[in-house]
């Protein structure tokens, strides 16, 4: 699986991406990330990417023309049968969830068009992207989280990221639908605080079923 991101920030991601399960990734060639700037696909010598908007308005917004260049200059770069899927980040577009997730794996190339400023030009959702998230009922600075977070989502879900195959499974909006339950480790008791006899037992029918039973609950006091 192949990421790449359109920012004006592009040393945002070196952290997050340099860390944890997507460095693992990368490392493993299962995921591959490009971080591209958008001010190099803007024309004129002050790399300008916005401008005021037309019929005036707080804030700029950010112009078509450098980011259909940039997912054009992508694209070039692809053989033609590539699956490739482009998305933007803004406040308007549908929340994302793990069907998205789930959705999105299965292309080949993502391409990620991080938002910023009051907006982007219509256009760029109208006729460079094929779709548009929005991460939640909130408004952010700009798309970069965003992107991390498709990343973060869809990398988990490709074969070997995740060093337990059943993990992608048994978390919370997995593909069976079934919520997070709560989970102990040591010690049994910590400050009177008791892990659940159950899960102590070795039965691992009833404790697959007190799972079960405690993932409609989630967030509430498991039962003791």
């Amino acid at each position: 699986m192949r990421f790449e991101i359109i920012t004006i920030f592009p040393e945002i991601f070196n952290s997050y991406f340099s860390e944890s399960i997507i460095k693992r990734a990368q490392k493993a060639s299962l995921v591959s990330i490009g971080v591209h700037n958008l001010r190099d696909f803007a024309k004129d010598k002050h790399k300008t990417v916005d401008d005021a908007p037309y019929g005036g308005g707080a804030g700029m917004v950010m112009k078509v023309e450098p980011i259909y260049k940039a997912v054009k200059f992508i694209k070039s770069k692809k053989p033609k049968t590539t699956k490739t899927r482009v998305i933007l980040f803004s406040a308007k577009g549908k929340k994302y969830a793990q069907k998205d997730a789930r959705r999105l794996v299965k292309y080949n190339n993502l391409i990620l068009i991080c938002g910023r400023y009051e907006g982007v030009d219509e256009r760029v959702a109208s006729y460079v992207a094929d779709e548009e998230f929005s991460i939640g009922d909130y408004v952010l600075t700009g798309g970069e989280i965003p992107a991390m977070t498709v990343v973060d989502s869809v990398s988990r879900l490709i074969p070997g990221v995740l060093g337990n195959k059943e993990s992608a499974k048994r978390e919370s909006h997995s593909i069976e639908g079934q919520l997070e339950y709560p989970q102990y480790t040591k010690p049994k008791v910590y400050r009177n605080w008791k892990t659940p006899k159950i899960l102590l037992s070795g039965n691992h029918k009833e404790i697959e079923n007190w799972r079960k039973k405690q993932s409609k609950y989630l967030g509430k006091e498991a039962s003791r």
